[in-house]
């Protein structure tokens, strides 16, 4: 099903009749609205204007559309933050974050929660058994414009609150982060700051429970949301977008109190501001496009996060935000949207109905323009329309691949680098990217998430390796190969006592003594199966009775096996990943072999898909005598295929 974000409070009134029904043409199910109208629902505190969303939700459900209905705490009004100024949330240097754009509050106001709680109550009242409302969006990208984090007065109290209820004792806490060192003993929780501004830097254990309590403020403030909702309107699924690459916050953590996760899929603004890294010869080659695995790994990530899963805004042509802001080559909005689709995307969902002449967005496309005339994005999502008419999805089933991804992880190398390349995010998403060069499906599991059902299962670095992680890898039936650093902290950001890989040495006798960083242009070199494999970043030495399958150049062991565990003692790059995972996943039976540049395969129940990212027509990998439904065994250029097996 596809739907679109529309704004009935930037246009005229009488337009919205003509709106909707152009919307119910085009073979849209879903309206997104409200997300941002606080101030046109309660222009001042206590005075409330509902009458034009009542007309607006009634007119687009006369024409059958059903509505997603957001909560609009993402832009708290003018009059409540002049009347509460402990909402605004501080930077990282301990300014204000004022007002005048978008997310300017913080998770730990009180004020602002009270705020919430109200203005919510009241939509919930109001529509939560209207008949056109069919579900809810809670705020909006959460995490966006890096405010997951906040360091002001409000934030310093409940960070106290948080590590009292953590520790109990602040003897505890002293012991936990190891505060003798430089004399850091605190005597009371009342002493504890916030980990900004020191000197030099912070003890990383208080950087990485600053980031676990900022986490947990994220899905607290969503859970209040929710339960609201929920009790006032039954039966409607709630949901939230989630940010393209944010990973301030768990999200597999805050989607528990969810129905369905969603995420805004911009493909190119992501590629141009490397929301994951992307060479300059990349953004060249895909600046019109978007890298080939850009919008598929938040795909797999977020039908990792939740079953259900909608593209909430889908790019249609050029936006605003990026350094550059091109515009799609043609047919890749048509492509995007069946790439979701193919990755078991439920919904996919355009932003935005019709491109708004002012403000910050202006620039920012949408499938009409506005003189209100049809934009490319329109034709391309018509197409679609026409496509998904005539085709009947198969279920999504589970990947032979799994790829455990630890948002922890994230923060802990943000707390402790021990080298400035070092990134869980460029670590997970060359693996990521490996693994799709082969054609291969991938799910995202969460760490201690079931691996039972999985062939292959690779662990790109989860640092602290809890008990059901141990068991979850201790269980699997599968081959595991485990990245560096695995294993390598303990709950509270020190060494193990038994050194990394801490737990896991009770499945894989491998001992980690030493380890380096190095700057870019410091190589060495990985020997495997007669190959030369060149790295950098990050090298381990290792003590074990096992005889490695990999050497360092010098001798000492690089890759060690024990029973179906793997462990890489150094940073891999994608060329070593296609090249060792390539033949592993042959050796497990799965079909692995290196795709075209541009090419991406995805399967969805019995059907196989092919994206074309590439400016030319490519063959596309099915056997003789498929059955075609949609292109053909040649992908035009920015294209489409999908065949069955006959």
């Amino acid at each position: 099903m596809l739907g679109v974000c529309y704004y009935p409070e930037h246009w005229p009134r009488e337009r919205w009749a003509e709106d909707a029904r152009r919307m119910r043409e085009l073979g849209l199910t879903y309206v997104r609205v409200g997300e941002f109208s606080w101030s046109r629902v309660e222009p001042r505190e206590g005075h409330l204007e509902f009458e034009w969303l009542d007309t607006a939700i009634e007119t687009l459900g006369r024409e059958g559309l059903k509505v997603v209905l957001g909560t609009p705490t993402p832009t708290p009004p003018k009059w409540l933050v002049d009347k509460h100024p402990d909402v605004l949330a501080y930077d990282v240097q301990g300014r204000v974050r004022r007002f005048g754009s978008r997310r300017h509050y913080s998770f730990s106001s009180r004020s602002y929660l009270e705020h919430s709680r109200r203005i919510v109550s009241l939509f919930a009242r109001r529509y939560g058994n209207n008949p056109h409302v069919a579900g809810w969006q809670v705020d909006n990208e959460y995490g966006c414009h890096d405010t997951t984090r906040s360091y002001g007065p409000e934030d310093l109290r409940a960070f106290r609150e948080w590590l009292r209820a953590r520790y109990g004792d602040v003897g505890a806490l002293n012991a936990a982060w190891g505060n003798v060192f430089w004399s850091m003993e605190y005597q009371s929780f009342e002493e504890v700051e916030l980990p900004n501004l020191t000197v030099t830097e912070a003890n990383p254990s208080h950087w990485l429970d600053f980031y676990r309590f900022s986490s947990e403020q994220v899905a607290a403030y969503n859970r209040a949301q929710v339960e609201i909702l929920r009790a006032h309107s039954p039966g409607r699924f709630i949901a939230h977008n989630f940010m393209g690459y944010t990973p301030d916050f768990d999200h597999f953590k805050l989607a528990e109190d969810l129905d369905v996760a969603s995420w805004d899929s911009y493909p190119l603004g992501f590629t141009d501001m490397d929301v994951l890294p992307v060479s300059q010869q990349d953004k060249l080659r895909y600046a019109r496009t978007g890298h080939p695995d850009m919008a598929a790994f938040h795909h797999d990530l977020y039908r990792g996060v939740k079953p259900r899963w909608w593209v909430m805004e889908q790019q249609p042509g050029p936006v605003n935000w990026a350094a550059h802001n091109p515009s799609p080559a043609p047919g890749m909005v048509r492509l995007w949207t069946w790439e979701a689709f193919a990755h078991g995307a439920e919904v996919v969902s355009y932003f935005r109905w019709r491109q708004f002449p002012q403000a910050q967005e202006q620039f920012h496309a949408g499938l009409n323009r506005p003189d209100f005339r049809p934009d490319v994005g329109y034709f391309e999502a018509e197409q679609v329309a026409r496509e998904l008419g005539a085709l009947e999805l198969p279920p999504t089933h589970p990947a032979p691949v799994a790829l455990v991804f630890d948002y922890e992880a994230d923060w802990l190398y943000r707390a402790q680098p021990q080298g400035q390349e070092f990134s869980y995010r460029d670590l997970a998403w060359t693996f990521y990217q490996a693994l799709r060069s082969l054609g291969l499906d991938v799910d995202f599991v969460r760490p201690g998430g079931s691996l039972q059902g999985y062939r292959l299962v690779v662990v790109p670095s989860t640092p602290i390796v809890r008990e059901e992680t141990l068991e979850a890898l201790r269980s699997a039936q599968a081959a595991v190969v485990l990245g560096p650093r695995t294993g390598s902290k303990t709950e509270s950001l020190g060494i193990p006592p038994e050194l990394p890989p801490g737990p896991l040495q009770a499945l894989l006798p491998v001992k980690v003594v030493r380890v380096e960083s190095l700057r870019p242009g410091v190589d060495f070199e990985v020997e495997w199966e007669g190959g030369r494999y060149r790295s950098s970043v990050w090298r381990e030495w290792v003590e074990t009775a096992l005889e490695p399958i990999g050497n360092f150049a010098d001798g000492k062991g690089a890759i060690f096996q024990n029973n179906n565990l793997r462990y890489l003692a150094f940073w891999p790059t994608r060329e070593f990943l296609a090249a060792y995972l390539g033949r592993l996943a042959g050796s497990l039976g799965l079909r692995a072999h290196p795709l075209p540049e541009g090419l991406r395969l995805r399967r969805r129940g019995d059907l196989t898909f092919a994206f074309n990212y590439a400016p030319h027509p490519q063959a596309v990998p099915a056997p003789e005598g498929a059955e075609f439904v949609l292109g053909g065994p040649t992908v035009d250029a920015y294209g489409v295929s999908a065949w069955r097996r006959t």
